[in-house]
């Protein structure tokens, strides 16, 4: 035992004694034997032997039904507890649909009529352009306006506002709640690490997964979807928040203890509105999140403009689809640009002048008015059919005209990608052995972050051989690796010309906003148009969503070089080129690797939603799931899509860190 303590530490000995290269290239040495034993090896480390897999999305989905179904809490049942919660949350649901949506009915059946309607789109319309020009004057009137008043004049009006109503319900419950996690994990440290780790996991999770558990929790329609809004939308809040309490000044604090606050005046009186600037770029991203999720939550009874599209989707009718996609659109600039513009109100810490009115009386009284008014002049209540406009037609016949016309071109086109780029790195994945990928995304791990990032990133890819889903789960590598190199190949280059013109920073921000703004499942719809349903518009759906944050990283990266070292190039004489190779590129390498983590995480995000046009990854896993709700299968296939997330940012992360320290 002496003797091998002794050899042991003669070797760390060496080790320590060795040159950096020499350590390289013992590692590489270690490396290549490895990767080569897996090749020539056993046949379990080339393919997944069976007593590596176990059935953990049938223990899961069975210990689910049963705490759902049969367990008890406090001697309750759970089931009652649920319905009971379900019931409770189609309360406010129901009242604002009622309210801004189908109005007060009486009687049953053929004798139901309509007793009292609900507020106008006159109204509605003429309320939130006050609150518009309150927060941004004459601009994002206008914006406002215009997004509204083609949701009227499509004939998308009703639908747009059963989405509004659940928009709004899930946006007070996720405020209500993230704020009480946010402060609860503010207040205690120790309990900071596990919500901040359940919140990464929430936030890695992609959307369908949501919508399982839930339905069996909470049965089908729109209290289910309602809550699986609030949890798909929760992690922003909470982390804003947090941020937000964290970031106020100890001046301040130290301030209100010497006034004598006690702690709940410090909070709600100091820290609270001292944080509100992150709590409302929470509630700006909480609520895109929540319309995105509103729309896939169509699937379980949400209903809305997003059942609009998903039905166009099943019958192949993409005019129908394409305009209530850009109704959805219109909705979302809509919302995005009234929380933008209160964020950056309180940003800026400006209230209400004196000789202001408060907007929440002004709104009121013109929803009064308006509605009296609308009861009389029967067009500002309901927008007549006769006047309403369709686009669909014209979209119809656009498709069909693409696939007369430029049907050789597009499948040539799609035949090339099929052919020579995808199907032979999609089958390069199947063929290599489950050891070799995970040997070297274990080396990749060691090399940019340590032993830890190691450990972390080969103990997720374990998680997925052991599940049983590593084909699904090769699938999805193929589809992310494709699209994310083509928005990086595409994004990169357009940000770093855009970088050269200053003047066409405000306006490519407006567009990339906008493009970020837009609810995946619109993506979706482009894709299909061109290349029907399958792995090619899967792709390029994917692809389309993750471009703007390339694009946006790689203006910010660019146009952010150190002035010193720029004047430093151009003392020496250094060409155009020469300067963007030797100083602004390594000066832009921290921002460049975390705009492809930010792009490889919205390309997770638009992954599943792909699933709708036909692929065969994770995300298919988890579509069949919902459709047969089979809970285990998909919480579990959720769960290997997060753990790839969740792997790839560490990754990235590590590697976005090193470059910061060498630099």
């Amino acid at each position: 035992m002496l003797a091998l303590l002794n050899h042991r530490q003669n070797l760390n000995r060496r080790w320590n004694d060795a040159t950096a290269r020499e350590r390289r290239l013992a590692l590489l040495a270690v490396f290549i034997l490895s990767l080569t034993f897996t090749y020539a090896g056993p046949a379990w480390l080339q393919t997944i032997p069976t007593w590596l897999t176990f059935p953990v999305s049938e223990f899961v989905g069975k210990w689910l039904t049963y705490f759902a179904r049969e367990s008890t809490l406090l001697g309750i049942p759970v089931q009652s507890i649920t319905r009971g919660l379900a019931e409770a949350v189609d309360k406010p649901i129901e009242a604002t649909v009622t309210l801004i949506s189908t109005g007060w009915f009486q009687g049953n059946g053929l004798n139901r009529v309509q007793s009292t309607p609900p507020l106008s789109w006159f109204a509605v319309t003429g309320a939130l352009c006050l609150l518009a020009y309150r927060l941004d004057k004459h601009r994002l009137l206008i914006t406002v306006f215009i997004g509204l008043m083609f949701l009227v004049v499509f004939g998308l009006w009703k639908n747009a506002m059963v989405t509004l109503a659940s928009v709004l319900v899930s946006i007070v419950l996720t405020v209500i709640l993230g704020s009480a996690i946010g402060i609860l994990a503010f207040k205690r440290p120790k309990i900071e690490a596990l919500v901040r780790a359940i919140m990464n996991v929430l936030q890695t999770l992609p959307i369908f997964a949501y919508l399982i558990p839930t339905l069996l929790l909470f049965g089908y329609g729109p209290a289910a979807a309602l809550i699986a809004t609030v949890a798909y939308a929760l992690p922003p809040m909470v982390h804003n928040c947090v941020l937000g309490l964290k970031s106020v000044p100890d001046e301040l604090v130290e301030m209100g203890h010497i006034s004598g606050c006690t702690p709940k005046q410090l909070l709600w009186r100091i820290q609270f509105p001292t944080a509100i600037k992150y709590v409302a770029v929470g509630l700006n991203q909480a609520t895109m999140m929540t319309l995105n999720m509103v729309i896939i939550a169509s699937m379980i009874g949400a209903g809305g403009l997003g059942f609009d599209v998903l039905t166009a989707l099943r019958k192949l009718d993409i005019g129908s689809g394409l305009e209530a996609g850009i109704g959805i659109v219109a909705l979302a600039v809509v919302l995005d640009r009234l929380t933008q513009a209160w964020a950056r109100q309180a940003a800026q810490g400006r209230k209400r002048q004196s000789n202001e009115k408060p907007i929440g009386l002004i709104m009121i009284a013109w929803l009064v008015l308006a509605s009296l008014t609308a009861y009389f002049v029967s067009p500002l209540q309901s927008w007549p059919s006769a006047w309403t406009v369709s686009t669909a037609e014209f979209w119809n016949g656009l498709v069909t005209w693409m696939n007369v016309a430029l049907f050789d071109t597009l499948e040539k086109f799609r035949g090339f990608l099929l052919l020579e780029i995808m199907r032979p790195f999609r089958d390069f994945l199947a063929v290599t052995p489950w050891s070799a990928v995970i040997l070297v995304i274990g080396w990749v791990a060691f090399l940019t972050g340590g032993r830890i990032t190691a450990a972390y990133t080969v103990a997720l890819m374990m998680f997925i051989v052991v599940t049983g889903y590593w084909l699904p789960a090769m699938n999805s590598v193929y589809l992310m690796t494709l699209s994310v190199l083509l928005a990086l190949l595409i994004g990169f280059p357009l940000g770093v010309w855009l970088a050269k013109y200053p003047r066409l920073s405000s306006p490519a921000n407006l567009v990339l906003d906008t493009l970020q703004t837009l609810p995946t499942l619109v993506y979706i719809l482009p894709a299909v148009m061109l290349f029907r349903i399958g792995d090619v518009s899967a792709i390029i759906a994917i692809f389309l969503y993750a471009l703007a944050p390339a694009v946006r990283y790689s203006m910010i990266a660019i146009q952010h070089a150190p002035a010193s070292r720029l004047e430093v190039a151009q003392i020496t004489g250094c060409t155009r080129w020469q300067t963007f190779l030797h100083i602004r590129l390594p000066a832009a390498a921290k921002t460049l690797i975390l705009g492809i983590n930010q792009t490889v995480m919205m390309a997770f995000s638009m992954l599943v939603i792909a699933a709708l046009v036909g692929t065969k990854d994770l995300g298919q896993q988890v579509l069949i799931a919902l459709n047969r709700n089979i809970v285990g299968q998909g919480i579990v296939a959720g769960l290997c899509v997060a753990a790839l997330a969740l792997m790839l940012d560490a990754l990235l992360k590590a590697a976005a860190k090193k470059v910061d320290v060498e630099s």
